[in-house]
């Protein structure tokens, strides 16, 4: 089912809005104006009535039963009168009309039960009338002043037109005013779908948009930090594609001479065994690349740490020694845990922390010589892990952590990732990484921390 466009949908709403508004206004102000055009004709009605009752008709003289009739009183020059405003008529207790206005009131109806106001038919008239029957002082007649309720509507809806035409030429020009403000001031959302139309998959830059509501701006900031995001996330792509395919060929293309190698071995045993072993180093080297790969491009992807817990750093380097040391043992090296002082307290991964500590010992033990021994000390703000191999020139100690960079002669295999991933998992952790020679020789890597309040 195809839903209407949000501009169409709030012009929809605003327009019955209005009418809605508009309708109740209008219901409430006829209700009113009945009331109070009620109320003043009543009062009118009642005062005449009064007026009259104070009349005493046998005592007028030569007065007729009836008084002359309006178009007599006034051949010309009558005004704008209308005869059922207001009529009267006087009768005796008994029934029997004595005065007369002389138009409508002379077909009143005598139907007096009580003092007050009463809805009636009369002679000669199909609608209505509000009669007031008021006794006189002495009892002796009954006074009714009616109007026809024809009138008092015919009033009503006069003076109800007179109030809401203006609002009936209003409202078209105000659905029309709306139509143009939302238009209007829907126009950025119209600007942001045509540059996301317009916009190309690998395209990182921020939309510009000007005059933006308060409210859509935190929509936009979102959009961009998002293509943000992915924009780096392809560099990160890319990254690994290239570094995976420029650290895997050599690899690959050692395995496929082995490979050679043992299919044209023959019956010599020995060539065999030698390849085979070369193989299985291959393959191994090549896994372990892998898995530093795949380990740095999920590193990468992070942008803050989730289940961060508190850090034990004395168990964490002791349980780190203990896993590494049957290789330590395996090339003669020694590995020795110094705890100089209680390490102030930080938050962080525990898993990534024994990725980092583990790459450091594997670092110092593939660098070691054999029989020398592995130095790593705890203090309050940080640790450190020595090694007594032949360490690295000045000249390259700068470039140590940056991504597959091995310093020239190295004799002992490795991908130079192993240290880079060092630096990302501190970085995540806001910890400080330093690498340095060892003045009696050998390579030593400090981790630094600031203690959490």
């Amino acid at each position: 089912m195809k839903t209407l466009s949000l501009r169409l949908r709030l012009i929809l709403l605003f327009i019955l809005l209005v009418v809605v508004t508009w309708s109740i206004a209008s219901f409430l102000a006829w209700r009113q104006t009945s009331k109070n055009i009620d109320e003043m004709f009543d009062t009118q009605q009642m005062i005449f009535a009064k007026r009259l009752s104070v009349l005493q008709p046998a005592t007028i003289g030569n007065i007729s039963q009836q008084l002359p009739k309006t178009k007599k009183l006034l051949r010309h020059n009558r005004g704008a009168q209308d005869d059922d405003a207001l009529a009267f008529a006087i009768f005796t207790p008994d029934g029997k009309m004595v005065l007369h206005d002389g138009d409508n009131g002379s077909n009143f109806i005598f139907n007096y039960h009580q003092d007050g106001f009463a809805n009636s038919a009369i002679n000669e008239d199909d609608d209505l009338w509000r009669i007031v029957w008021l006794k006189t002082a002495d009892s002796r007649y009954i006074v009714a002043v009616g109007q026809e309720l024809d009138y008092r509507d015919d009033m009503l809806e006069d003076l109800l037109i007179s109030q809401l035409k203006p609002w009936l030429i209003a409202l078209p020009l105000m659905a029309l005013l709306m139509v143009w403000l939302i238009t209007r001031e829907l126009k950025p959302l119209r600007h942001i779908a045509n540059q996301l139309n317009r916009r190309q998959p690998d395209d990182e830059s921020s939309l510009i948009v000007s005059r933006l509501p308060s409210e859509i701006q935190p929509i936009v900031d979102a959009l961009n930090k998002l293509f943000t995001r992915i924009g780096m996330m392809l560099v990160r792509e890319r990254r690994f594609t290239s570094d995976a395919a420029h650290e895997l060929r050599s690899p690959l293309a050692a395995l496929r001479v082995q490979t050679e190698v043992v299919q044209l071995s023959g019956d010599d045993e020995a060539m065999r065994q030698h390849a085979l072993a070369n193989l299985t180093d291959g393959i191994d080297r090549s896994t372990r690349v892998v898995d530093q790969l795949l380990m740095l491009s999920r590193l990468d992807s992070f942008s803050q740490l989730d289940d961060v817990q508190q850090i034990e750093w004395q168990a964490l380097l002791q349980n780190a020694i203990a896993d590494i040391y049957p290789k330590a043992q395996t090339e003669g090296i020694d590995i020795r845990l110094d705890i100089h002082q209680k390490p102030a307290l930080i938050k962080g991964q525990q898993l990534l922390l024994s990725v980092l500590l583990r790459n450091l010992l594997d670092n110092a033990i593939r660098y070691g010589r054999q029989g020398s021994s592995i130095t790593v000390t705890l203090d309050r703000h940080s640790f450190s892990v020595e090694d007594e191999g032949p360490g690295v020139s000045n000249e390259y100690l700068q470039r140590i952590g940056e991504r597959f960079f091995r310093p020239p002669g190295q004799e002992k295999t490795g991908s130079g990732l192993g240290l880079s991933i060092v630096q990302r998992i501190a970085h995540l952790h806001g910890l400080g990484v330093k690498f340095s020679n060892r003045e009696q020789g050998g390579f030593k890597v400090v981790i630094s921390w600031r203690e959490i309040n």
